[in-house]
C-alpha cells in the first residue's frame, strides 16, 4: 500500500495537511485527528480523480527527499511536522479471504452489522478501512 507523506501544521481548532507530491490535495479539521482522517480522504479523491482525466499519479517521495525540497524546507521550519496517510483505493473487485475470529467476536460483529443493514464483509471492510485510516 503506498503512503503520501503530508505536511500538518495549525492550531488549536484549525488543523490542515498538504501534500506536496499531489498538487492542491489539501485537507483540514478541528483537531489533528480529524485533519489526518480528512487527509486521507483527499488523497483518494485525488487520486481517483487524476486516474479518471486520464492524468498520471506521481510517486510518492521519502520524506529525506521531501526534507530537501526547498517548499517543504520552509513549512517545516515554521513549524509543520509529516504525516504518512495511506493510499486506500477500491478496486471495485471483491476478493475472498479466510480468516478466524473469534466466536464471541463473530456474533457481535454480525449483531452491530445487522443494526447499520450491512453484511458481515462490508462491516469488517469498514471497520478495517476506518482503521487503517486512523493510523492505529
Amino acid at each position: 500500500m503506498a503512503h503520501y507523506i503530508g505536511i500538518i501544521d495549525g492550531s488549536a481548532g484549525a488543523y490542515g495537511v498538504v501534500f506536496p507530491d499531489l498538487p492542491g490535495c489539501a485537507s483540514m479539521g478541528a483537531t489533528i485527528d480529524e485533519a489526518f482522517r480528512n487527509g486521507v480522504e483527499a488523497v483518494r479523491l485525488w487520486v481517483e480523480d487524476a486516474r479518471g482525466d486520464g492524468d498520471s499519479v506521481p510517486e510518492p517521495r521519502d520524506m529525506d527527499a521531501l526534507r530537501a525540497d526547498e517548499d517543504v524546507k520552509s513549512v517545516l521550519a515554521e513549524g509543520g511536522s509529516f504525516v504518512s496517510v495511506p493510499l486506500l483505493l477500491d478496486t471495485g473487485r471483491p476478493a475472498r479471504a479466510n480468516v478466524s475470529i473469534d466466536a464471541g467476536l463473530l456474533a457481535a460483529i454480525d449483531e452491530a452489522a445487522k443494526e447499520r443493514g450491512l453484511t458481515r464483509s462490508a462491516f469488517i471492510a469498514s471497520a478495517a478501512r476506518d482503521k487503517i485510516a486512523k493510523g492505529a
